[in-house]
């Protein structure tokens, strides 16, 4: 038991993980203290979660939003508001705060996650694709500073949790889990009739609409492929998705010597969230407990990457490497939103990605700002080729 609460920062603390962090935090006052909290423009709930929790400092996208929250507030609140990209990074760099939730969803959690890195903050990683756009970056500036990086997302917390404390080359295989999504019955010729409710459905997760929408083309564990690469240090070829619709094993590890251990809890993210918050100990969360008998069957299947390409594309962007895994990633974010707002058929996500992946100039071994000019050029082509497509 630690003797003081330790300080946290939540960025994107009115999303998903933001919301399911606070829960923790919200349980165990003794252990965790709110010092900053990032939301973009909901100022309903982070007013709420700013009068729950104290924070010192709260930022938001603009200054029209920062107005906003301060009128909500009343000017004289003793919270710091900050806004823009310089309010995200130094809410991520506070001097008081020992770990940073990065909850933030998409390409906007990179340089923030990169400035809590350079001060030298422990990150409780939610944010895939910090390490999908600089996975090598990140991962050498996290080991010359001394931060820890403890996965949140539930497959590599499974995994983070199943290797335990065996050195990396007894490590064989991981096999990452996939609930297969809403769509894993589904024949391909229904797919141009999908709405955006249709995949926003997930059968068993509660999660943002645009990491919904990624589980329902299995982007996501594509994404979390790439991740898994750099966090655990492994080769494409030492990682194997396979598809457990029941989302009770959340991921698997085997060893050299053919032992195989998994790490399985019913679908929570306050679990992982936790354990990543309270690292090596576990909190006492009384989730509930998988009722095996109930459950009757366990099964696991390959995913099918000719219905769900987008699962392909990632693969293939992960062996390329260079700027491919940030040309993938921001051309996703861009066809997810043209989805979700009717400007994009399903079928069309996957199409569009490829045709973007094809049309970039790859560069090996990039800058962050080599990155961050692939994401823009990656976004501006992907734009435009939903612009020319019709629905």
């Amino acid at each position: 038991m630690t003797n003081s609460a330790k300080a946290l920062a939540v960025l994107g603390s009115t999303g998903s993980i933001g919301r399911s962090t606070l829960k923790v935090v919200k349980r165990f006052p003794e252990r965790f203290k709110i010092k900053a909290l990032t939301a973009g423009r909901n100022i309903d709930l982070l007013g709420r979660q700013i009068a729950q929790f104290s924070p010192e400092v709260a930022v938001v996208m603009d200054a029209a939003v920062r107005d906003a929250l301060w009128s909500r507030l009343g000017r004289d609140t003793p919270t710091e508001l900050l806004w823009g990209q310089e309010g995200f990074e130094a809410a991520a760099r506070h001097p008081d705060v020992e770990t940073v939730v990065t909850g933030i969803v998409g390409a906007a959690g990179l340089m923030p996650t990169l400035a809590a890195i350079e001060a030298g903050k422990d990150i409780a990683l939610a944010n895939k694709e910090t390490l999908v756009m600089a996975g090598e970056i990140v991962m050498a500036r996290a080991a010359a500073s001394g931060s820890a990086i403890l996965p949140v997302d539930s497959e590599h917390s499974a995994i983070f949790q199943s290797i335990g404390a065996h050195p990396r080359k007894e490590v064989r295989r991981i096999y990452l889990t996939a609930s297969g999504g809403p769509f894993r019955s589904k024949p391909a010729s229904e797919f141009p009739a999908i709405t955006p409710n249709d995949a926003l459905a997930h059968p068993n997760w509660d999660m943002g609409p645009k990491i919904t929408i990624d589980s329902a083309t299995l982007m996501n564990k594509g994404l979390e492929f790439i991740e898994a690469r750099f966090l655990f240090d492994l080769a494409p070829e030492d990682i194997e998705v396979v598809v457990h619709p029941q989302s009770i094993v959340h991921s698997m590890v085997a060893f050299v010597d053919g032992a195989i251990i998994a790490q399985l809890g019913m679908p929570d993210m306050q679990g992982p969230i936790a354990y990543a918050l309270s690292y090596p100990e576990r909190l006492p969360l009384d989730l509930p407990l998988p009722v095996f008998t109930d459950l009757a069957r366990l099964t696991f299947e390959a995913p099918d990457q000719e219905r769900f390409p987008c699962l392909r594309l990632a693969l293939e962007a992960c062996a390329a490497g260079g700027t491919l895994p940030a040309v993938l990633n921001a051309a996703n974010e861009t066809v997810v939103y043209a989805f979700l707002e009717g400007r994009l058929d399903f079928p069309g996500i996957a199409a569009v990605i490829a045709d973007t992946l094809k049309r970039h100039d790859r560069i090996s071994g990039p800058t962050i700002a080599d990155i961050r000019a692939s994401d823009r050029w990656a976004r501006e082509t992907a734009a435009a080729l939903v612009a020319r497509r019709s629905i």
